[in-house]
Formats: C-alpha cells, sequence, structure tokens
C-alpha cells in the first residue's frame, strides 16, 4: 500500500481535501474546493422547550399582534384626519408595523428556541421599556406607559429564568 492509496480520512478525502481518483480542477486548486456539507441539527422534541420560554414566545407573540393593530389603529388615524406631517405620520405607521413584524418572526424563533431569536427579544424590549416609560412619565399618559412597562417586565423576567438561559447555553449537539 502506497503512501497516496492510504492518505484517504475519515471522509474519504486525501490530505488535498480530494477523493482517491478525482481530478482536481484549477478552480479547485487556486480557490480551494467546496466543504462537505454540515450535518443538520438534531430535531428538538416539543418536550425539550422549557415552559418559559413557551411563555415567552407567547407574551412576545401578544406583543406583536398589539403593535400591528396599533398600526392599523395609527394608519387609520393617519388617513382619516388631517397630519401636520403626512410623511412623518406614514412613517410611524411604517415604524410600528416593522417592529410588530419583527416582534412576530422573534415569538416563532423564541417557540423554536432558536438561537437567534433572544437577542433581539432583548433589545425590542428595552426599546417598548424606553417608549413605556416615557408615555407614562413625560407624556401623561399612563393608561397606555405602565401596561407596556408591565408587559416588557413579564417577558425580561420570563428570559431571565434559569431554565430559558439554559435552554439557550445548551451545546449545539445536545
Amino acid at each position: 500500500m502506497t503512501q497516496e492509496s492510504g492518505a484517504a480520512g475519515r471522509n474519504g478525502r486525501s490530505e488535498g481535501g480530494q477523493r482517491p481518483g478525482e481530478r482536481r480542477t484549477r478552480a479547485d486548486r487556486l480557490l480551494g474546493s467546496a466543504a462537505d456539507p454540515a450535518t443538520p441539527r438534531p430535531a428538538a422534541a416539543p418536550g425539550d422547550t422549557p415552559p418559559a420560554v413557551r411563555r415567552a414566545a407567547l407574551v412576545v407573540g401578544l406583543e406583536a399582534v398589539l403593535l400591528l393593530a396599533g398600526a392599523l389603529v395609527l394608519l387609520y388615524l393617519t388617513l382619516t384626519s388631517t397630519a401636520t406631517s403626512t410623511s412623518n405620520a406614514v412613517a410611524e405607521v411604517v415604524l410600528v408595523a416593522l417592529f410588530g413584524i419583527a416582534m412576530a418572526v422573534a415569538a416563532v424563533g423564541l417557540w423554536r428556541v432558536a438561537p437567534w431569536a433572544r437577542g433581539p427579544v432583548v433589545a425590542l424590549q428595552l426599546l417598548l421599556g424606553a417608549v413605556g416609560l416615557y408615555t407614562a412619565t413625560t407624556a401623561d399618559r399612563p393608561e397606555f406607559g405602565i401596561p407596556v412597562l408591565a408587559i416588557v417586565a413579564v417577558e425580561l423576567y420570563l428570559l431571565a429564568t434559569p431554565e430559558a438561559r439554559l435552554a439557550y447555553h445548551r451545546a449545539p449537539g445536545d
């Protein structure tokens, strides 16, 4: 057995990255060949998601529905009243709708315990907390600001529970 034929590794490729008997193209020699496809992550069983994460996903889903309903109300008000600046009113409607869509996508990510979902949810909660605080104090509308602050507090609490934190700090293969 020669050195070349015995040099194939676990994936059947030699040290040069090619399978025995396979010719490398010029592009593969210059730029490197494509990597082997990654092994898919095993699907998590439905019982693997902690209850706190499920509740957090439901709260974020509720926030998404409320934000989208708020965008519809703002759109109705923009269309039926005379705004001082139509472009600013439309921009406000679009911004609230985008936040609602982002919350809906994040709720689905939390429900699936996707690794990317937790960070945007926390960031959006901090933004909503600032809006709620401003609304409750400076804008003198505590009937809107205090419920927003309460929902934000519940969401951040649910994401800070030990079981929720451990769900996001698992090893990828677990």
